[in-house]
């Protein structure tokens, strides 16, 4: 890898970001015997994985981190590049709270009244029906595309769900999945991304579902592994400002460099993809798709402690709250016996509201949180760590991208639909575990055997 430079360089296909996507593109095109350069912007490959010390050599990952069953690409590349993993603490009570009090539950649901359980489960099993219409390549070809793209996932809350309980459930998956409210997203764009990852309960689930396994050493390391096999082809702190293309290629610019390629992947979120300068400008469906595929709003905290004392108490550390602000809460500790580490998400709502606040304030929240659900000896935590992906500027939001209502039918043709010589790539384009590291291989190298194609 090297840093920026002013060199005008000659290749076959030009990869715009260095997240798995990109790198994951730019390594099958060079294993096709292709020349290839990627850029990217930040001083870092990774995207959205970011890994963090601990001390000791242990890590926590401030992005992206977990990988689960039926994520075959990403399970298949681990074992590939020798990386490890180890499975989320899941011994003990989990706790939800609700109405001001902790409830210790073990299994999926938490214990309520039945008429709660109930409802929870009626509104799963609608979902998971529903979703299983919805073809992964062509959302808005499902038989009820219109009707689902034409509300939310609130307003079919208020029609379907009958409790407050389960209500707040499902608010809560809403925000701990998407990070965005209820309100934010059309409901054809849940039931798409439910099927793209298997059904609602392997989503939500850590026992055996997405959140099941950890990388040992943190998820950043795929994306130093491959950055490593592609060598000099990798070019940190070079932003693409533009991309022109002509009959004969396409010239990538970024401050300084130019480079001159037959075609261009461009593999980051598509609310990003539109900050580029396009020479001719993008068909107004794909500029207007972009300006709708918003990235979702989330803030990553967790709290070190010398040992994870929860454990002592019987508990996992898992927590989902409806009063937040953290509403979802797990067990991060790395592998041993120390240090104890607790991760809270603020999400949606919470998010947006606090990341309005000085670091310091937003620190007496999530402590406090911690506090109200662990007790008193998770107020004094050894380090607080915190990542707003909102802020980033070459991120602007996490987990992924997500559509309004509207969104899919008026405009999700155009999301994987080359444009000339400009693919595109990213986790946001897969058609399987959309949003997730499976996600973002799959759709790197499903766009460079397009390129590859040509």
């Amino acid at each position: 890898m090297r840093h920026g430079s002013d060199i005008h360089a000659v290749c076959d296909v030009v990869v715009v970001g260095a997240g798995l996507s990109g790198l994951a593109a730019a390594t099958r095109v060079a294993a096709r015997g292709r020349s290839v350069t990627v850029l990217e912007a930040r001083d870092r490959v990774g995207g959205r994985t970011l890994n963090e010390p601990v001390g000791e050599g242990k890590v926590v990952e401030l992005g992206g981190q977990w990988v689960g069953p039926t994520q075959e690409r990403v399970l298949a590349l681990l074992t590939e590049l020798g990386l490890r993993t180890y499975p989320t603490f899941d011994d003990g009570d989990k706790l939800f709270e609700f109405r001001g009090r902790l409830h210790r539950y073990r299994g999926s649901v938490p214990r309520l009244n039945p008429l709660v359980i109930a409802d929870i489960a009626q509104a799963q099993l609608r979902l998971d029906r529903m979703a299983r219409e919805v073809p992964l390549d062509r959302p808005w070809a499902a038989p009820r595309a219109e009707r689902w793209d034409g509300e939310t996932f609130s307003s079919w809350m208020r029609r379907n769900v009958r409790t407050e309980g389960g209500r707040a459930f499902c608010t809560i998956v809403c925000e701990g999945v998407w990070a965005v409210a209820p309100s934010d997203v059309s409901l054809l764009h849940f039931l798409f991304y439910v099927r793209s990852g298997g059904g609602l309960g392997r989503l939500i689930s850590t026992e055996d579902g997405a959140q099941k396994w950890r990388v040992e050493g943190g998820t950043q390391r795929i994306a130093h592994h491959l950055a490593a096999r592609l060598g000099d082809a990798v070019r940190l702190g070079a932003p693409v400002r533009r991309i022109r293309q002509e009959r004969d290629g396409v010239t990538v610019s970024t401050d300084g460099t130019e480079v001159r390629a037959s075609q261009v992947i461009v593999a980051v979120p598509p609310a990003l993809s539109v900050r580029i300068a396009y020479d001719p400008p993008l068909p107004g469906l794909r500029d207007q798709l972009c300006q709708r595929y918003a990235q979702g709003s989330v803030i990553k905290t967790m709290a070190v402690y010398p040992e994870p004392f929860w454990r002592a108490d019987g508990l996992s550390g898992q927590v989902t709250s409806a009063t937040g602000p953290v509403k979802v809460c797990f067990d991060n500790s790395p592998p041993g016996s120390a240090p104890g580490v607790l991760l809270g998400f603020l999400e949606g709502n919470q998010a947006r509201a606090l990341g309005r606040l000085p670091v310091e304030r937003r620190r007496e929240q999530v402590l406090g949180c911690f506090t109200r659900f662990f007790g008193p000896e998770a107020a004094d935590p050894e380090r607080y760590l915190e990542r707003a992906w909102a802020e980033e500027e070459w991120t602007r939001g996490c987990y992924g991208g997500y559509l309004p209502p509207g969104g899919w039918t008026g405009h999700g043709r155009a999301l994987r639909e080359p444009v000339g010589r400009i693919h595109w790539a990213g986790t946001e384009t897969a058609t399987e575990w959309n949003g997730y590291l499976d996600g973002a291989l799959t759709a790197g190298e499903r766009a460079a055997d397009e390129v590859l194609a040509t």
